[in-house]
């Protein structure tokens, strides 16, 4: 049995409150993950981007 599978059999049985706590959590989850792998692409931006950015002849604009 898959783990939803065995995750739906649990959920059923619980009263309504419950059951929406639990739909809850799953959804918190996924958003965790989905801004979990946004900030490791913004990250990885950042990191090719430091030297564009981070650089002598554009210092000037540090301080606009």
């Amino acid at each position: 049995m898959r783990i939803a599978d065995m995750v739906y059999e649990q959920v059923k049985t619980l009263p309504e409150p419950l059951a929406r706590e639990v739909l809850d959590f799953v959804i918190f989850l996924r958003e965790r993950r989905e801004r979990g792998e946004w900030r490791d692409l913004m990250a990885a931006q950042s990191n090719s981007l430091a030297p564009i950015w981070d650089n002598v002849e554009d210092d000037v604009w540090d301080h606009a």
